[in-house]
């Protein structure tokens, strides 16, 4: 399992080296040839380009909705990878769903079939130099973010507001159009009738029924930046302390690749009987859109800074979100009763992680250094159990 992880973080490092040292040389030569011209306000076919993050697609999806009431009877097309393709499922508001890989032969392909075919693109990626690359070549009139040399490609641009929501800040690549668009909630997400009937055939095995109170939680994070995780040893006290009462039920939540720490915090978990059937571990057991179902389902949601935390939010589930490395104020889960845990003052360098400098770094601190996590160690199983209190009295 360690030797699988260690593959896809190369992979993904090395995409980022391409992106950072390839990328930025190939955005300051065709910054020279870029002539800069109004925005298309009324465009009759749009690219709305969004590759990185499941957590930051399902963020931009209220944007999405925005764009479309301006442009109504335009085509908009969303441009994103296969990772991400299940979030637009259902989503009236685009046109078409295009996979990228991310591969140079992939890239080349899609804007030599796609060269000047869109009246204006709109970059909602905050740092990678490819997709303003891809802008240029594709959009008549290209919109994205001021800042760094890949800014030099856009007609319009939008400053990068790292001090609140991400939703309202990728809002405000939209509202450069004339838009007004109040954001109020995250948009819910799709599945099919098949996902619904393998999720609820999976609870009635497990003999999950309305009386029992679900707690979901999701211990993980993306692969490139593991220093969001809570320790896994918190996460199994914090179960104990859950379980103390009859009516709760856990539904550990993951990938495939993170079944070896569901299983984990289950096995370190003391002085629960029956604890087979009162911490069910479904990391790996179905797909993204099974999981937006299964989510919905759960009473109440812990997690970590990730993909899952944004999905219970735009779920209206009951969310504690736990933040370190990262700023709630960016990230928190959006919503009505919501709730961000962030002891990060601990720490100098929190926060360490910033998006939009391509700053995603494992923790500043050496593995080896008890100073490692600090910021995440700084949240007790106390603080989440409190809140976890809280909301499930609200």
């Amino acid at each position: 399992m360690s030797y699988i992880l260690t593959l896809i973080y190369m992979a993904v490092e090395f995409i980022k080296f391409l992106d950072k040292y390839i990328g930025k040389a190939v955005c300051g030569f065709l910054s020279i040839f870029s002539s800069k011209k109004s925005l298309n306000l009324k465009a009759k076919k749009i690219l709305v380009i969004q590759l990185w993050g499941i957590g930051e697609t399902i963020l931009m999806l209220p944007s999405l909705k925005a764009l479309r009431s301006g442009f109504k009877k335009s085509e908009i097309d969303v441009l994103t990878t296969k990772r991400n393709s299940s979030v637009f499922y259902g989503n009236k508001n685009a046109d078409k769903i295009i996979e990228l890989k991310l591969n140079p032969l992939s890239i080349l392909s899609f804007i030599l079939k796609n060269y000047k075919k869109y009246d204006l693109v709109m970059d909602m990626e905050e740092y990678l130099n490819i997709s303003s690359i891809i802008s240029f070549f594709t959009g008549k009139s290209r919109l994205g973010y001021s800042h760094g040399i890949r800014a030099g490609l856009y007609d319009g641009k939008v400053i990068y507001n790292d001090r609140q929501h991400t939703s309202e800040t990728f809002l405000d690549l939209v509202r450069k159009l004339n838009i007004n668009y109040k954001l109020k909630k995250l948009e819910k997400l799709s599945y099919s009738k098949k996902d619904k009937e393998k999720v609820d055939k999976f609870f009635k095995a497990k003999k999950l029924s309305k009386k029992d109170f679900i707690i979901g939680i999701a211990p993980g994070a993306a692969e490139s930046s593991k220093c969001r995780m809570w320790p896994l040893k918190n996460y199994s006290l914090l179960s104990e302390n859950l379980l103390k009462n009859k009516k709760n039920k856990i539904i550990s939540i993951g990938n495939e690749k993170e079944n070896e720490i569901t299983e984990k915090i289950k096995d370190n978990v003391k002085d629960v009987k029956g604890i087979n059937n009162r911490i069910i571990n479904t990391a790996g057991l179905f797909n993204l859109n099974e999981l937006f179902y299964l989510i919905e389902k759960c009473n109440l949601f812990v997690g970590n800074d990730s993909g899952p935390m944004h999905i219970a939010a735009a779920q209206k589930v009951k969310t504690v979100g736990l933040f370190g490395p990262n700023l709630p104020e960016r990230f928190w889960p959006y919503g009505k009763g919501n709730i961000a845990v962030y002891k990060g003052d601990n720490c100098d360098f929190s926060p360490c992680i910033n998006v939009h400098k391509g700053q995603v770094p494992d923790c500043l601190f050496s593995k080896n250094s008890t100073d490692y996590q600090k910021c995440m160690k700084n949240i007790k199983v106390e603080d989440v159990l409190g809140k976890i209190i809280f909301l499930s009295k609200g």
